[in-house]
């Protein structure tokens, strides 16, 4: 009888844990650390492309702003090399020229500099 007595406050013990652990799953279903984690990654990746795409707004209109007078420019530039040219000015016009096709490569490789493909899927759907 002792025995069965020194059981009962255990028994109250777990059933009073039970059914605590029961109302709490419940009340307030708790989401799983990988989900929060999972949400926090896909706010930052947009975040982030949203700034890409912001840079590559920029990049693409700072490549028209230089390309237009450059343009003009190397064009000068080459009319001019077709007159007849003493030495140095021929010399300064070359120069030019040469510095202009090195502007329009730099500005040509800021092509690669894009919008990114899951960015502009989005703003599609």
């Amino acid at each position: 009888m002792a025995a069965t007595l020194a059981l009962v406050p255990l028994l109250h013990v777990r059933a009073f844990i039970l059914a605590d652990n029961s109302q709490e799953q419940m009340s307030a279903p708790q989401t799983p650390p990988e989900t929060n984690e999972l949400a926090r990654l896909r706010a930052l990746v947009a975040d982030y492309e949203a700034k890409l795409t912001d840079a590559a707004a920029l990049v693409a209109h700072v490549r028209h702003e230089i390309n237009n007078p450059l343009a003009a420019l190397l064009g000068q530039a080459q009319l001019m090399l077709r007159e007849e040219l003493d030495d140095k000015p021929r010399r300064r016009v070359e120069t030019i020229e040469k510095l202009a096709i090195r502007i329009k490569d730099t500005v040509g490789e800021l092509r690669d500099v894009q919008t990114p493909v899951a960015a502009v899927n989005r703003a599609k759907e």
